[in-house]
């Protein structure tokens, strides 16, 4: 009788309606991406939780109020398919509920990342009673004929019961979750296979043998002028089979149509009990890595526009940026239509790449990974980390950051040592913003090996600088007009509620006599700079 209830309760629940509330969104407004919570737009402040931080009721307890004051207002957070079904057939959503309830307490708000069938390509976060059954959730197999520790994407009882688990976590959020506290899900994680470019089981070579599906042809034919260069290269649409098709590039082809036809799948059965926006992440090949070293079949820019075709519930695709160039592989993802979000970053250069991705690449979320390893200072007079300095400029900001982005009058930049030339510039309202990293006088050492800012048009010839390590120059754009600029007067500002403060106001040595903006080395500053323009 109590298996007979359960599965009539939850019968019921997966087929309520879904909510009338209007759900959050993700919209692109003038090159700007925008989160719409409430019908507004949402900057996150966002970072993900370690994957072991999530598992207690004692870690909620413990590190969202620390994140809260922290200036964090959205935590990433693992949702294991074995700490949700660890019996078959019998949920468990306490834990997440727990969570949820700190975090609305705290005013933060989560996005889950469903650990389902994979995680970092592999299936170690799926339950049990699913990884000790290889007959009936068959695993992938090597070339050697091996079986991987990685369920196979040819699983239909594996795919059924992913999704029946989504669905079922999807429909729990519906009915738990009103206020809106999870904004986002992602599906999976890092999805992909390693060890071998493609799986090299029964079902997958016959697969891999037939005919690629004339749907998938026909819709890359549709924007064949528009391919990424990779997948022009290797694209036959005369062809049948995924050899004839895609060439050299058939495996990791194969792989992608694959993961991207399952995670369809899974967002699918998500979607029809809860709408929220879904993604999926990345895990970026490193350099001189081939497929199966990295992740094969991973929604990555060469061969994304495959899961653009097949993948139709997945809203956005977005990298996990742990490598030098950061700004290459968020251009390489906006290029492909994606919003701008990156859910996992490194924690050391995040401060600085933030300032880039809110303010040049006018995005919606920033989360460096593992952001639970930060604390707030113990005494008053320690100072904040660096990542938490950015939170707290950004969020000082707060809504003129955000119509900013909307109307082109953000710009950012990032500079280290180790860049390729020392200088960089950005235009904005006419002027040019040239930055080196600073320097002492009059020995010119390098304070610092790391800068970045974020600039703000807030009105014609005024801006709001957020940054550190740099010093700028200010000039007319000659593109624009002959004319040279000055600087009228440069603050240092914070603000406590809705009135700014002036904390400084910076000239003689602080703006080399009033030619440039020279930012502190070491600390996140609100700079307030009022410019002028006089003719020659």
């Amino acid at each position: 009788m109590k298996r007979f209830l359960a599965a009539l309760s939850l019968f019921a629940l997966l087929t309520a309606p879904v909510v009338a509330a209007e759900l959050p969104k993700v919209v692109m407004k003038n090159g700007a991406s925008q989160l719409i919570v409430h019908g507004k737009p949402y900057l996150m402040l966002g970072g993900e939780l370690g994957n072991s931080s999530a598992g207690t009721e004692a870690q909620a307890d413990a590190i969202l109020p620390r994140l809260a004051a922290l200036h964090v207002n959205t935590v990433l957070m693992p949702e294991a398919w074995e700490q949700v079904e660890p019996t078959e057939g019998h949920f468990d959503f306490g834990l997440l509920d727990h969570w949820i309830d700190v975090a609305r307490k705290n005013q933060m708000h989560l996005v889950l990342l469903w650990f389902g069938s994979w995680k970092n390509g592999f299936s170690d976060y799926a339950p049990t009673w699913v990884k000790a059954d290889t007959q009936r959730f068959p695993r992938a197999r090597a070339i050697d004929g091996a079986p991987l520790d990685i369920l196979s994407t040819f699983g239909e009882e594996t795919l059924r019961l992913d999704s029946r688990a989504f669905a079922a976590l999807m429909a729990h959020l519906r009915t738990k979750d009103a206020q809106q506290t999870v904004l986002m899900v992602q599906v999976e994680n890092e999805v992909g296979l390693v060890g071998d470019r493609r799986d090299r089981s029964a079902d997958a070579d016959r697969a891999f043998s037939g005919d690629v599906p004339p749907s998938l042809i026909q819709a890359l034919l549709a924007k064949r002028a528009a391919l990424t260069p990779e997948l022009a290269a290797h694209f036959n649409p005369q062809g049948h089979t995924w050899k004839e098709v895609f060439g050299d590039a058939a495996d990791e082809a194969f792989m992608v149509w694959r993961y991207a036809t399952y995670a369809d799948a899974v967002a699918s059965a998500g979607k029809r009990q809860y709408a929220l926006p879904m993604y999926m992440n990345a895990q970026l090949p490193a350099p001189l890595e081939r497929a199966g070293e990295y992740p094969s079949g991973a929604p990555y820019p060469q061969y994304q526009q495959l899961y653009q075709a097949v993948a139709t519930h997945i809203d956005f695709y977005a990298p996990d940026i742990y490598w030098p160039d950061f700004a290459h592989w968020v251009q390489r993802y906006q290029a492909l239509g994606n919003p701008v979000f990156v859910p996992e970053a490194k924690i050391d250069s995040a401060p600085y790449n933030a300032l880039f991705l809110y303010g040049e690449a006018k995005g919606f979320g920033f989360c460096p990974f593992g952001i639970d390893s930060l604390n707030p200072p113990t005494d008053k007079h320690d100072e904040e980390p660096l990542m938490m300095q950015v939170y707290g400029a950004l969020d000082q900001l707060g809504g003129e950051l955000l119509q900013a982005q909307a109307s082109g009058r953000t710009r950012g930049l990032v500079l280290h040592a180790t860049s390729p030339r020392p200088t960089q510039t950005v235009s904005l309202d006419g002027y040019l913003f040239t930055a080196t990293l600073s320097r002492s006088w009059p020995d010119k050492r390098l304070l610092t090996n790391d800068g970045a800012m974020l600039v703000l048009e807030d009105k014609p010839d005024e801006f709001y600088v957020v940054g550190s390590g740099l010093t700028v120059t200010m000039t007319r754009d000659p593109d624009v007009d002959a004319r040279v600029a000055g600087i009228a007067n440069i603050e240092e500002v914070s603000r406590a509620g809705v009135a700014w403060k002036i904390e400084r106001r910076l000239n003689g040595d602080q703006s080399n006599q009033g030619r440039q903006l020279s930012m502190d080395p070491s600390r996140i500053r609100i700079y307030r700079m009022r410019l002028y323009a006089a003719e020659r």
